[in-house]
């Protein structure tokens, strides 16, 4: 009988990787709550009319990768309904804000999640068929202060403090606006127009987004439409004034925050909701992405509630891949290690200053890259100088020089060993 797997494009989660995704939640939830963010927890399925209104029928999540499926009838009914497993969870947050008329109070509402999403797409490193997202969405009435710049200033530089608080080395943020429902309309009939002489050019897929949701073109990765693209109008010149008032507002709140960030013209992201502030952060390439290296996305969509039958309630939100932030944390992790020396030699005491330069000389002789410390430093200075520049720590007191028996400190294993000094070239090849 054959062996039973994990069906392709998932995937088991096993120890001791399943410390690191611990670590990253724990700490979303801690950064979440110095913002004054409270968890919502919505189902895994809600009914296809939902993500239809809401993402947009005519996006490649609604079109091509929803599993969606009629449930049975009652009992005492024979008419079903039709389910879909959550491809995104920002349309759920607003169902339920609407639902459970969270608006009534007049307060602005600070939600995050973490949980699985399911797509039905081609399955690629860091990107599954059922994937995790940790997610955030501010919202409520306007008058709560929930269309004000400063919410997605917040929301961003809440963003950049995540980050920067689990490592994450090298992170760009790429931001642009998409104005005003009416802005978005007026750019996507200009994008039309411009489309239609050379879309025959053009993939399959952009063909055919070219009549159905033009902006959607813009995402695009395919590298031989990119010359097409890049000759397309620009949304900025699209905007009413109050867009582009509201756009310098967002920038000037983060420029007084010193949050870094571009501009790209070309952002808009295809999802029928969004308005004004568009935004996504990517990681370097070689940080186990690939070239598809967006790491999280997200912006603001103030007419949301209204399209699913709601109250007015501007918000603002994002998804974090969590899948993808685990595989940079793994890749650049892995990449400093790579670029540590293979020990430090740590005296204890100035006195042993001689013999540890002496033991870092014939160690570099046998090809090992070696530091060393000063035995005037503290024992915990050395550990932490050690952690950051060596794979590896040789600690060198009157014991080990008159022994000829070293004690060396594996920094990834978290043992400390003994080890003969004719060993020691050997062990720290290791």
């Amino acid at each position: 009988m054959a062996i039973l797997k994990a069906v392709r494009g998932t995937r088991d989660l096993l120890p001791p990787e399943t410390e690191l995704w611990n670590r990253v939640e724990a700490t979303a939830r801690a950064v979440f709550a110095r913002y004054g963010f409270g968890e919502i927890r919505t189902p895994v399925f809600e009914p296809t009319e939902l993500f239809a209104r809401g993402v947009g029928e005519e996006t490649d999540i609604v079109s091509k990768e929803m599993y969606t499926w009629e449930d049975r009838g009652r009992a005492d009914s024979d008419k079903g309904q039709s389910l879909t497993l959550r491809p995104e969870n920002t349309a759920g947050v607003v169902r339920a804000y609407i639902e459970h008329k969270m608006g009534d109070a007049g307060m602005l509402q600070k939600l995050f999640y973490i949980g699985p999403q399911f797509r039905r797409e081609r399955p690629q490193r860091g990107r599954y068929r059922q994937f995790w997202q940790i997610g955030a969405e501010v919202l409520g009435p306007a008058w709560s202060g929930s269309e004000s710049a400063l919410r997605d200033a917040e929301v961003l530089e809440m963003l950049a403090a995540l980050l920067n608080e689990l490592g994450v080395k090298g992170w760009r943020l790429a931001l642009n606006s998409v104005g005003s429902a009416t802005d978005r309309a007026r750019y996507s009939a200009a994008l039309r127009d411009a489309l239609a002489p050379v879309k025959h050019l053009m993939c399959e897929d952009n063909q055919r987004r070219a009549e159905t949701n033009p902006l959607r073109v813009l995402d695009s990765k395919d590298p031989g439409d990119q010359e097409i693209i890049n000759g397309l109008p620009k949304i900025a010149d699209y905007l009413d004034e109050a867009s582009q008032e509201h756009f310098a507002q967002v920038k000037a709140a983060l420029d007084s925050c010193g949050v870094e960030y571009v501009v790209e013209p070309r952002l808009v992201r295809g999802l029928d909701y969004y308005t004004r502030t568009t935004f996504e952060f990517t990681v370097p390439d070689g940080s186990g992405l690939g070239t598809q290296n967006a790491l999280l996305g997200g912006g603001r969509y103030d007419g949301l509630s209204e399209m699913l039958g709601g109250p007015k309630a501007p918000g603002i939100g994002f998804a974090i891949g969590e899948d993808r932030l685990i595989l940079t944390l793994q890749a650049q992790a892995a990449e400093a290690e790579a670029k540590k020396m293979d020990a430090f030699i740590a005296p204890m005491g100035v006195g042993q200053n001689a013999a540890a330069l002496s033991l870092a000389s014939e160690l570099r002789r046998a090809g090992l890259s070696i530091e060393v410390g000063d035995g005037s430093f503290r024992l915990k200075k050395s550990f932490e100088a050690a952690d950051k520049l060596a794979r590896k720590m040789v600690i060198v007191g009157e014991d080990e020089v008159s022994s000829g028996i070293l004690t060396v400190k594996d920094f990834a294993a978290g043992e400390q060993t003994k080890v003969p000094r004719a060993e020691l070239a050997a062990a720290l090849r290791q």
